[in-house]
This record gives C-alpha cells, sequence and structure tokens, in this order.
C-alpha cells in the first residue's frame, strides 16, 4: 500500500498554502503516496484562488476518510485563522495555527494512522508570539512525541547525510560529539534505511578533522576518542558501517554509489554538498522520532515577501513529498 502522509500548512500567512495545492495538482504524487492536508480551510481557499488552481477540496475528519484521488485535496481542516489573514505578516495567531497543525498530524501519527508527516515552513517569530517558544519543527516533534534521540537527515539527489550535531558553533560541536552520540546517529541511520526497505545499508562516517587527522597529525585525537569506537560499537551488531573518512572524500564516494547515507559530524560539514548538489532539490529529515514516523520538510521558508503573489515554487515541497514516500516505513 502507499504511505498515508500528512502535509502540515505551516504558517498560513505564508507561502505555504500555495505550494502546497501545486504540489497537489502534479498527478505523479498520488502514484507514490496517499496525502491529505491539515490546516484551514478558509486558507486553502484562498490558495486555490492565487494560485488558479479550483481543486475540489475534500473536508474529511481523518485519514481513514481520504479519497487519496489526483485532482481532489483532502483536508483535516483545524479552523483556526480568519480567511483574510494578511499575507507575510508576523501573526500570533498565524504561530499558534501552524503549531496546532502539526500537533494535530503528531497525534495522528502517534495513533498509527499514517506513516510519515511532510511540513510547511513555519515562521519562528510568529511561533513564539503565538505562545510556543521553540527553536522549530524539529524541537515540537522531539516534544510532542516524548523523543530524546533523534538526528537531522538532509536529502539530495544521490545523497543522503545525517548529522551528529546541528545548530551551534564548531566548537562546541565538536565537543558536544561523544561515542554514545556517534553510535546512536550510526544506528538511526541504519534503521530508517532498513525501515524504507534497504536491506543492508552502507554507512560512512565523516571524519572531524582534516585527512581524518593524519595519524594524530591534525586535531587532537577527535576520530580516535569520539568516532571510532562507536563505529567498532555498531559493526559488532552487524551495522555496515565504516571511517572515519575525509569529509572531503567521503561525499563524491557516496555520489558515486560506495554509500548509502554518510554520518557528518556538524552543520556545515553535512549542508554543504547537499545544497551544492541541488538547492532547490534539497529536503530536511528528521528521524528516529517515536512510533517510527518519518518527518520531511521544504527546505526554505515561509518566504513572506512573496506570499500571496503566486510566485512560490513547489519543487521543494514535491521533493519533501518524494522522499517521505521513499523512507516511510514499508512493514
Amino acid at each position: 500500500m502507499k504511505p498515508i502522509l500528512a502535509i502540515t500548512m505551516g504558517d498560513p500567512a505564508g507561502v505555504g498554502p500555495e505550494i502546497i495545492v501545486k504540489a497537489l495538482a502534479n498527478p505523479a504524487i498520488y502514484e507514490i503516496c496517499r496525502p491529505f492536508v491539515v490546516g484551514d480551510r478558509r486558507i486553502l481557499e484562498r490558495a486555490r484562488e492565487v494560485t488558479l488552481l479550483p481543486l475540489p477540496i475534500h473536508e474529511i475528519e481523518g485519514p481513514e476518510e481520504g479519497c487519496y484521488a489526483p485532482g481532489v485535496i483532502d483536508l483535516v481542516a483545524l479552523d483556526l485563522v480568519p480567511g483574510d489573514l494578511p499575507f507575510g505578516e508576523v501573526s500570533a495567531t498565524a504561530g499558534d495555527a501552524a503549531f496546532q497543525f502539526l500537533k494535530k498530524a503528531v497525534e495522528l501519527a502517534l495513533e498509527g494512522r499514517l506513516q510519515a508527516i511532510v511540513t510547511a515552513p513555519l515562521n519562528k517569530e510568529a511561533l513564539h508570539k503565538g505562545g510556543h517558544p521553540y527553536p522549530g519543527h524539529t524541537e515540537i516533534l522531539a516534544d510532542l512525541t516524548g523523543t530524546k534521540d533523534y538526528a537531522m537527515m538532509l536529502s539530495a539527489p544521490n545523497l543522503k547525510v545525517i548529522h551528529l550535531t546541528t545548530h551551534m558553533g564548531l566548537i562546541d560541536a565538536i565537543e558536544s560529539i561523544t561515542p554514545e552520540r556517534t553510535y546512536k546517529v550510526i544506528r538511526l541511520a541504519h534503521e530508517v534505511l532498513v525501515r524504507s526497505g534497504c536491506s543492508r545499508p552502507r554507512v560512512a562516517v565523516s571524519a572531524i578533522n582534516p585527512h581524518a587527522g593524519e595519524n594524530g597529525l591534525f586535531g587532537r585525537g577527535e576520530e580516535a576518542e569520539k568516532l571510532v569506537p562507536a563505529i567498532e560499537r555498531a559493526r559488532s551488531e552487524g551495522v555496515e558501517v565504516s571511517g572515519p573518512y575525509p569529509a572531503d572524500t567521503v561525499f563524491n564516494r557516496a555520489l558515486r554509489g560506495d554509500f548509502d547515507i554518510v554520518v557528518a559530524c556538524y552543520h556545515d560539514q553535512g549542508h554543504v554538498p547537499v545544497k551544492v548538489l541541488g538547492f532547490e532539490d534539497g529536503v530536511n529529515i528528521t528521524v528516529g522520532l517515536r512510533g517510527g514516523v518519518i518527518r520531511t520538510s521544504v527546505d526554505h521558508g515561509t518566504a513572506f515577501d512573496i506570499a500571496g503573489k503566486n510566485l512560490a515554487s513547489p519543487q521543494s515541497l514535491i521533493a519533501a513529498i518524494r522522499d517521505a514516500a521513499e523512507l516511510a516505513p514499508k512493514e
């Protein structure tokens, strides 16, 4: 069966509603998954007018009622904002609505009624004004699902990268890496690919220092202290993992097919190759959430400056839907 995906509207004052309508106007989406939207009906109707795509809206109580037919948008409606909400403005009402859309999707996921969540962008300032002081989607998802061990994965054409650390300075990132964290991320990488149908994923671990430390010449022995014990532990449990490899070669090796996923040690080490490969095709993925649900996201923000102008491209959202369908549990 094709996986069921919830697409959350994100901030209703941004481009999320527009790109959702544009993406779901593509019949190819329905060949790989069964998508429904969690959002506001009035805002979705306005997005149809903006995009000149008058797709019928089929309002449902839950995913079991979806018709999942090309040309029809299935919608779990949480009518929380006025239909005349201004485009492109920070609003506490919109920020709270974005949170509530995500909360509803998580509830359905934890009930086992869908396999993945795809998120349109939210605005952090609006989110905070709405009473939800989270840094972003990932932290909300971890909190709502009661998850402690999770990781960010990025996906681009022919490359998947999972991160040991993300939004922190480089010195802090290196200090925070431990053998336990490295081991857990290796296991997350292995398990998400196994659940998605890859029977024996090949996991590569990128080094922290140039040339993987060159046997102690560069750095302070971080590879031997923070990475190697975790690699050996995971390998003893049957995980096909290797490294640490120099960062200036490991991503190219993954591109040519030597590895299925690369463990990056810090934010830019993993983000740069993905964004160079395909900025508009990059997808942000949260793995390790309780219940095994996958979350994917567009790799851009709310774009308030173009909201309501029918200028936003759905390409990143389509890529996020594609990756959610690919990575959703198959068992």
